[in-house]
Parts: structure tokens; sequence; C-alpha cells
């Protein structure tokens, strides 16, 4: 069997397209003989990072491109949207007690992603936004 299997996906803007991404998700940690319970977790950071991209990237723009690169110990799961990007900075680091004063409070998403992460990257630039995440399998 295959050492490190690699899927790249396009995912064109359309309701629950996100579910591509999980079935191919899916597909790889079959293939390579993962547990289940061993990718739930990246099930989720990829949704969330899917959900985020085409919400964000805006309706003009190209397809969100997902990367895997699965190995048995570890998978990273790249995200790209070719938006106009944001400044990280500026989003405002979300806690429980503020939800219920601010009606759409942001910002829970990244939080999310980094938490469940083993390691979590954001780069954005006018260009686009890209996410990497590393989760370990084992």
């Amino acid at each position: 069997m295959q050492e490190t299997v690699k899927l790249i996906v396009e995912l064109p803007r359309i309701p629950n397209i996100e579910l591509v991404a999980i079935e191919g998700l899916d597909r790889l940690a079959a293939h390579m003989g993962i547990a289940e319970e061993k990718i739930a977790e990246a099930r989720i950071l990829v949704t969330e990072a899917v959900i985020n991209a085409l919400e964000h990237a805006g309706e003009q723009n190209p397809p969100v491109k997902v990367e895997y690169t699965m190995s048995r110990e570890e998978i990273v799961i790249l995200v790209r949207d070719y938006g106009s990007g944001f400044d990280p900075s500026t989003v405002p680091e979300p806690n429980v007690g503020g939800a219920k004063n601010l009606p759409q409070q942001r910002g829970w998403g990244l939080k999310l992603m980094k938490s469940m992460s083993d390691d979590f990257r954001l780069e954005s630039t006018q260009d686009g936004t890209k996410i990497t995440i590393l989760k370990k399998l084992v």
C-alpha cells in the first residue's frame, strides 16, 4: 500500500458541496485503513474551512480548492479560496459570554479550527486565503 496519498478537489459554489470534500476524506481514510473515529475531527475541520471559504470568498470568485495529503500517521488539509482576503488580526477573539450580546459574533470557525488542529496556519492576501491544517491520526 502507498505510504502517502494525495487528493485535490475544486469545489464550485453550490449548496452542500462541502459534503464532496468530506466524501473524499472518507475515501482516502478507508483506502489507508484509518479507523473512522480517527478522522472524525478532520471532518469537522474540513467542513468548517470549506464553508468559511465559500462564504467569505464572494460570489464572483473561482471554486474553492481542497487538497489532502494523507499518511497513516497524519493528514495535511489545505483549503484555498481566491477572494479578496482579509487581515486575520482584525477578527476578534470570540467568547461565550459575548455571544449573547452580539447577534452575529464572528471568529468561532477560526477558533474551532485552531483548537482542533495539531498545527494551523492561515495566510491571506488580496489574492485569496489559504488555510493549512495538520491533524495527527495516531
